[in-house]
C-alpha cells in the first residue's frame, strides 16, 4: 500500500506546474495511521516568498484512502497555509512603505536593544559570568543564585567523571555569558545535597529564577560514556531553557572534534599528576 502511494508521489513530482518548470522535491512527509486507515501529505514550499504560487500551484498534494478524517486535516493543513500567506504579504506591505523617518526609528530602536544588552553583558560578567568558578560554602551558593537568573551549579567530588564534567562546563561558562556556571563539593555542602537530592556524581542542578528546574545527573542523558562531546551537554541544558539556544551550537562546529579529545586528554592529565 505504501509502494502504491510514493509511486503516485513520484508521478506528482514530476508532473510540470504551470509555469512549465519542475515541482521540487518533497520538503515534508508525513504518514498518520489509525487502525486501518492511512493517511500520506505531502507538503512542498520551496521558499516563503512562493508561498502564494505554491497554494495555488498544487504545491500541496494528498493521496489518501477513503479517510473521514481527510477533509477536516487538508482544511487545517490550507488554513495554515493562508496564515503565512498573508503575514508574509503583511511583512512586505509594511517594509515598502518604509520612509527615511520610519527606518531611522527602526536604527534608534536597534542601537537601544544593543546598548540594553552591552549593560547586561557587563553586569554579568561583573558578577563572575563567563568563567566558571567554584563555590565555597553553602553561604555563597545562596547568593549566586539570587544575583544570577540563570546557573547552572556542579555538584562535584575529586573524580574522574567529574574532572570531564569540569572541562565541559569551562568552555560553555565562556560561550553563554547569560548564565552563571559554578561548582560546589558535594561532601562539602551536606545541606545542600540532601535539600536538593543530590546522590550522584557529578550532578548538575540547572536553576532559574532561585528554583531548581531540572538536573542532569551523571552521564546518563549524555550518552553514557564519558566521551559526550560539550555540544552535547549545551543541548541537554539547552532543554531546560537555563542558556540562550537557537537549535544550532553557539560553539564551532569545525572545532567539536578537537574539543572532544582535548577534553579526554586534560582530564585524564589532571587525574594523574594527583
Amino acid at each position: 500500500m505504501m509502494k502504491q502511494y510514493m509511486s503516485k508521489v513520484t508521478e506528482f513530482f514530476k508532473a510540470p506546474m504551470t509555469n512549465g518548470m519542475a515541482l521540487g522535491t518533497a520538503a515534508v512527509a508525513v504518514m498518520a495511521t489509525k487502525r486501518d486507515l492511512h493517511l500520506l501529505i505531502v507538503v512542498v514550499i520551496i521558499n516563503n516568498s512562493n508561498l502564494k504560487s505554491a497554494i495555488h500551484e498544487k504545491k500541496f498534494f494528498f493521496v489518501t484512502m477513503a479517510n473521514p478524517i481527510q477533509e477536516i486535516i487538508e482544511k487545517q493543513v490550507l488554513t495554515v497555509a493562508k496564515a503565512m500567506e498573508d503575514k508574509i504579504d503583511d511583512e512586505i506591505a509594511s517594509l515598502e512603505k518604509l520612509d527615511e523617518d520610519d527606518l531611522e526609528v527602526l536604527r534608534e530602536r536597534r542601537l537601544k536593544q544593543m546598548k540594553k544588552m552591552a549593560e547586561k553583558k557587563k553586569r554579568w560578567m561583573s558578577i563572575g559570568h563567563g568563567e566558571y568558578s567554584e563555590i565555597h560554602s553553602e553561604k555563597d551558593f545562596f547568593s549566586v543564585v539570587k544575583s544570577s537568573e540563570r546557573v547552572v551549579c556542579h555538584f562535584y567530588r575529586e573524580n574522574w567523571p567529574c574532572k570531564v564534567m569540569d572541562k565541559h562546563m569551562s568552555i560553555l561558562a565562556k560561550q553563554h555569558i547569560e548564565t552563571r556556571f559554578v561548582k560546589i563539593q558535594a561532601e562539602k555542602s551536606p545541606f545542600l545535597a540532601e535539600r536538593l537530592k543530590i546522590v550522584v556524581l557529578p550532578t548538575l542542578a540547572l536553576i532559574k529564577n532561585t528554583k531548581v528546574d531540572d538536573y542532569v545527573v551523571g552521564f546518563n542523558e549524555l550518552g553514557g560514556k564519558d566521551d559526550f562531546s560539550t555540544e552535547d551537554l549545551e543541548e541537554r541544558i539547552a532543554r531546560a531553557q537555563v542558556i540562550h539556544y537557537e537549535g544550532e551550537s553557539s560553539l564551532k562546529q569545525k572545532s567539536t572534534t578537537q574539543v572532544r579529545r582535548n577534553v579526554r586528554q586534560s582530564a585524564r592529565s589532571d587525574s594523574d599528576s594527583e
